[in-house]
């Protein structure tokens, strides 16, 4: 896997993928376009969200909608990394079973989600969730 970032003008980026997609970063914390950090987040939430997704599918749950809100915490000096984050799910569907969402929840953020696993290293990562009948 590989990727590209290309300085555009003033502090604005464009990053492009491997697989031919192109998205655009701010260093200006988020003024034009996600900063570095946010999609970071973002990508925690994409791929957790993908395991998630998948596991209930996985185990016949009829999933209708899943979201994920992302909350973190970073540290006030530079380096400005994350300190904590915290995954909130809501899942979406008919009769889903409760233990089985959050066994998915909980293999998603400890075993499968490769950004989650990395952030895992030095940020303490907490998960929640909700289920909502559809």
């Amino acid at each position: 896997m590989q990727s590209r970032v290309k300085w555009v003008e003033n502090m604005t980026f464009i990053g492009q993928s491997s697989s031919g997609h192109s998205v655009v970063l701010d260093g200006n914390g988020g003024e034009k376009a996600p900063s570095p950090m946010e999609l970071v987040l973002m990508a925690a939430g994409g791929c957790s969200s993908v395991d998630v997704v998948s596991g209930l599918q996985d185990l016949q749950q009829q999933i209708t909608a899943c979201e994920v809100n992302i909350s973190a915490e970073r540290r006030e000096q530079a380096p400005r990394i994350f300190t904590s984050a915290n995954l909130h799910f809501v899942v979406t569907g008919h009769a889903l079973d409760d233990e089985l969402v959050s066994k998915v929840v909980v293999d998603s953020l400890e075993k499968y989600c490769s950004v989650c696993l990395m952030l895992g290293k030095g940020v303490e990562l907490s998960h929640s969730y909700e289920i909502v009948a559809a």
